[in-house]
């Protein structure tokens, strides 16, 4: 434990907790409220930032006999997660309290769920992958079915928990499989065990179609995307952003250190299975989303698709064997997770924007007219719908560029190609918004209030994405080496 201080972050996520969680003993209830939500903003700000200075150095560390891993790849990704947490408190204080819904609990919830994050991108055993996944999945449940006196809440909830468990057997027989074939749960031993190809590969063939499935059902890819809609639709906006943001990002990166960490030498495999989860999560995601007039469940279909096409990336790594361009591909698939997160923030802050107390902007028409509103958001809303679509120069479009190249450098071009006629179906929603803001009249002449801070960081959301996008090398560098020092080539 002689570089402890490597765990002095997370350490931070759980002091803000345990303190956040007994605040409440020595104040007032509406004080405990404002210190729990202070707490859980500063706490994740704090650990974000240290996760991101962390991020520079190459070495790794494992912990807990090896259970816990803190490598450049790991610290990078926590830092996207709690930065993203931390945003996603701000854009949704506002909603929260015109709602009933600014609680200590829900804020509770919100750490408890970052802190499974954190153990989900640093485990490095099957065991703590599974607990960490467990420890977000079951805050999110709870955050979900908040509004208790609203049905479609708890309906989502409870769609929500009853295939999320469904997944976690998928998972745990995987699992226990793996356990059986190779002896071991520590994700270096088993690759180890696979790579020396003395194990029965019907065994191996079977524990990874099953850790397929529950890696597919948490990013939300098809067919295992059922619950993905009506959790989006269905749950309170600031929940469904607790759930679609940092969640998904989390959720790639348990799946590379299922797939890539401990099952490398078997990319031929899980990848064929990938390369139909991503098609048609493409297809289904951009086509079906065409349809839709709720806000929300657009966005949801829109997430489908694009955790195609970070899928994508996953599938490209491993080319008749050779390894060599593995790193451009996760690190491709890694960038577009990020930038995803950056998007899905900004959408979601202007949803949160543009509703008011016993009203929820998320129809087509609530969009109509929004730039004689309100020039900003609409600014912001078009830059995001954008970047979802991939139109230059903002970052989406050099995500699904760079996603794309690895893709045809594993020599996948009908896959690229599919990736391209869908994305097609998928900018006429993106750009429909768009229409909708500049184009019609407003239905709704209501005024638009929000703090400045709410305002300034959703500038700045929309100021990021067009940065990013004209100059994006930085980032990729960053996920290029974090990839490159933490593959097990």
């Amino acid at each position: 434990m002689q570089n402890a201080h490597m765990l002095l972050p997370d350490a931070l996520v759980v002091l803000g907790f345990v303190i956040a969680s007994r605040v409440g003993d020595f104040c007032s209830e509406a004080t405990n409220r404002r210190l729990t939500y202070l707490i859980a903003l500063v706490s994740s700000t704090a650990a974000g930032v240290w996760f991101a200075i962390q991020s520079s150095d190459p070495h790794h560390y494992y912990f807990f006999s090896r259970m816990i891993v803190i490598d450049p790849f790991a610290s990078v990704m926590k830092a996207t997660v709690s930065l993203g947490f931390a945003v996603s408190l701000v854009y949704s204080r506002r909603y929260l309290e015109d709602r009933g819904l600014f609680r200590d609990h829900v804020f509770l919830l919100g750490m408890f769920s970052l802190l499974g994050q954190l153990v989900m991108i640093s485990g490095n055993h099957f065991l703590m992958l599974y607990l960490g996944l467990e420890l977000m999945s079951l805050s999110l449940y709870a955050m979900v079915a908040l509004r208790r006196d609203v049905a479609q809440s708890s309906e989502a909830a409870m769609k929500y928990y009853v295939l999320g468990a469904l997944a976690t057997g998928f998972l745990l027989y995987g699992i226990s499989m793996l356990y059986g074939a190779t002896g071991s749960l520590e994700l270096n031993q088993v690759l180890k065990a696979v790579a020396s190809g003395h194990i029965d590969d019907v065994v191996l063939l079977f524990g990874v179609v099953f850790i397929v499935a529950g890696v597919a059902f948490k990013m939300g890819v098809v067919p295992f995307h059922m619950w993905v809609p009506d959790v989006y639709q269905g749950a309170p906006t600031a929940m469904t952003l607790f759930v679609g943001g940092g969640p998904k990002v989390a959720a790639f990166a348990w799946g590379l250190h299922f797939l890539v960490m401990g099952l490398l030498p078997l990319a031929v495999g899980w990848q064929e299975m990938l390369v139909i989860l991503a098609a048609l999560s493409m297809i289904v995601g951009n086509i079906t989303g065409i349809v839709q007039r709720n806000v929300k469940r657009m966005l949801a279909y829109s997430t489908i698709s694009n955790m195609g096409f970070v899928l994508l990336g996953l599938l490209s790594g491993v080319v008749d064997g050779n390894a060599g361009s593995a790193a451009s591909a996760y690190g491709s698939a890694m960038f577009y997770s990020i930038i995803y997160l950056v998007t899905t923030l900004g959408s979601f802050g202007v949803l949160m924007l543009l509703a008011r107390r016993n009203f929820e902007a998320d129809t087509l028409d609530d969009f109509k007219g929004l730039n004689q509103r309100s020039p900003v958001s609409a600014f912001v809303m078009m830059v995001m719908m954008f970047s979802l679509a991939g139109i230059p120069p903002t970052v989406g479009f050099y995500a699904k560029l760079a996603v794309l190249e690895a893709t045809m450098n594993a020599g996948l071009t009908w896959l690229a190609v599919l990736a391209v006629v869908t994305s097609l179906f998928g900018a006429f929603y993106y750009l429909r918004i768009v229409k909708l803001m500049y184009f019609d009249d407003p239905q709704d002449t209501s005024p638009i209030s929000a703090g400045a801070g709410n305002r300034t960081l959703l500038a700045l959301n929309g100021v990021a994405v067009l940065v990013l996008g004209i100059v994006p090398g930085p980032l990729m560098t960053v996920c290029l080496q974090a990839i490159t020092h933490t593959l097990p080539l």
